[in-house]
C-alpha cells in the first residue's frame, strides 16, 4: 500500500465519496450513513489485499501487517480530522441542518 495519498486526483476521489455519504444523509441517520461508510471502506481495503496479494494464503499471511497499518492510518486521519472539524467547527457547520 502506497503512502503517495495527497496528490489532487486523492482529494477528488475522498470529496466525491464525502458527498455521496452526505446526500445519503437525507434519508438515513448520519451514523447509520457513517457505519456503510466503514464497511464500505473495509470491504474494499479487503479486496485491494485480495488483488495485490494474489492469493488467500499470502493474504493469511500478510493480515497482520495490513491490521496494523491501515488501524494507524486511519487512527492519525480521525485523529487530524477531528481537530480540524473543533478547530473550524462553526464554519464547517454553519448551515447544517441538524443531520
Amino acid at each position: 500500500m502506497s503512502n503517495n495519498t495527497t496528490g489532487p486526483e486523492f482529494w477528488h476521489r475522498a470529496n466525491a465519496l464525502i458527498n455521496i455519504a452526505n446526500a445519503q444523509c437525507d434519508a438515513a441517520h448520519p451514523n447509520e450513513v457513517g457505519a456503510s461508510t466503514m464497511f464500505a471502506s473495509a470491504r474494499f481495503n479487503a479486496f485491494i489485499v485480495a488483488k495485490t496479494t494474489g492469493s488467500a494464503q499470502n493474504m493469511a499471511l500478510e493480515k497482520e501487517h495490513v491490521m496494523a497499518y491501515l488501524t494507524d492510518q486511519y487512527r492519525k486521519m480521525l485523529e487530524d480530522n477531528l481537530d480540524d472539524f473543533a478547530r473550524n467547527y462553526e464554519r464547517y457547520m454553519a448551515g447544517d441542518q441538524q443531520r
